[in-house]
């Protein structure tokens, strides 16, 4: 059984060390190990007794196995919640409650590890003009998006609008009535 990778390992133990409560969560389960699975990836982990990620010994017997689909990837740029959504987790109901508890809820404060370089002031601004920027980043991408939908249903109308494809299935079931009220016309009359 392969280890996680020692970069790996570090940095999720470094944000676990940032988090109190997600050691404390995992802690009641030292001793327990589990597995990662991401084609064609796969890495096992055992908790610590202090809450943080361990190597396993060899003959370790996995109580939990999460299973990641190879589009991993692309879901995280989606966010976190569309790869808990996609990834299967199987085994000790109890371990695999508390290791998606902490996997949704962990989150780097990359303000604490940035202010033991800059100073807590400069960490501060320094993270808050990121947010901003990415706040920024993503609105211009959404209004590049719905610039692009106007400019194809408006300007170059290659595709429908949503009132368009309405007013067309409300026709068609206009058409299906009338004509099966003339198909019962002509049978009467046949």
């Amino acid at each position: 059984m392969q280890a996680l990778p020692a970069p790996l390992q570090a940095a999720i133990n470094h944000l676990l060390g940032q988090a109190a409560w997600a050691r404390e969560k995992l802690a009641p389960f030292a001793g327990h190990a589990a597995q990662i699975k991401l084609p064609p990836f796969e890495a096992a982990f055992l908790i610590g007794a202090d809450g943080t990620l361990c190597a396993p010994a060899a003959d370790a017997e996995l109580e939990v196995s999460i299973a990641l689909p190879a589009t991993t990837p692309l879901l995280a740029l989606q966010g976190k919640d569309a790869v808990m959504r996609a990834a299967r987790i199987e085994g000790s109901a109890e371990f695999a409650q508390a290791l998606g508890f902490v996997i949704r809820n962990l989150r780097w404060d990359a303000e604490e590890d940035l202010s033991h370089i800059v100073g807590d002031i400069a960490a501060h601004r320094i993270v808050g003009g990121s947010r901003e920027f990415a706040a920024w980043q993503q609105q211009a991408a959404q209004n590049f998006a719905a610039n692009l939908a106007e400019y194809f249903t408006e300007e170059q109308p290659l595709i429908a609008r949503q009132t368009d494809i309405a007013a067309f299935a409300d026709d068609i079931d206009r058409l299906r009535d009338d004509v099966a009220r003339l198909e019962k016309r002509l049978q009467r009359l046949g």
